[in-house]
């Protein structure tokens, strides 16, 4: 008994009686070279979320066509986009990015949302879509190259637009275009505390 009696198989085992030896032939398999859509997938990927703010990723199996059309709708005019991509793509995607915390994420129907400028605005739409669509699930997402937890992403959910946190961050300093550029320059995360810890003070204050 051969190799040759297990034609197209990459691991064909040959028994000989006489002495009761198991043989095992191993064949040289070949890596597949990925095809150019494939490549041309991560890398776009990878360049948007180098230019996002954030990232929340989604469950989505179970949700109709016409529920993903219209969360998709919300998101855009919010500038975020909504990424179907195939799981080992959009690891090799976020990794390229220095992105890893989101690995073990990537688990069966996935949707990845980016910020590309306000990186609260995830957090907002998806956890109120996901309280009127219970098929939509959250599973976590990043910010700064962090991991922000579920949790996390239902506070974020609870601060005020983007506009209105900056003009309360603008009315509660003394040097207001100073303060508000030097905290500009910093990470988005900082400006989302920032901004929420102002807003809980005018809230203390009101």
């Amino acid at each position: 008994m051969s190799r040759r009696d297990y034609p197209g198989t990459t691991l064909s085992q040959a028994f000989e009686n006489s002495n009761k030896k198991v043989v095992i032939f191993l064949t040289e398999g070949k890596k597949r070279e990925p095809t150019p859509e494939k490549v041309a997938v991560v890398e776009e990927f990878t360049k948007k979320v180098q230019s996002s703010k954030s990232a929340v990723v989604t469950g989505y199996s179970g949700l109709t066509v016409a529920e993903v059309t219209d969360l998709r709708a919300k998101l855009f005019h919010a500038k975020v986009e909504y990424h179907v991509v195939k799981n080992n793509l959009a690891r090799i995607a976020l990794n390229k990015a220095n992105v890893t915390v989101l690995d073990d994420l990537l688990v069966g129907p996935t949707a990845i949302a980016l910020a590309m400028e306000d990186a609260v605005a995830p957090a907002r739409i998806l956890s109120k879509f996901a309280k009127e669509h219970e098929k939509l699930s959250l599973k976590g997402g990043f910010m700064d190259g962090k991991l922000i937890t579920v949790q996390d992403i239902k506070a974020m959910a609870n601060l005020p637009s983007r506009e209105v946190l900056l003009a309360k961050m603008l009315g509660s300093m003394q040097s207001p275009i100073t303060g508000f550029v030097r905290v500009l320059a910093g990470p988005a995360s900082k400006l989302v505390y920032a901004l929420n810890a102002i807003a809980q003070a005018k809230g203390k204050t009101a």
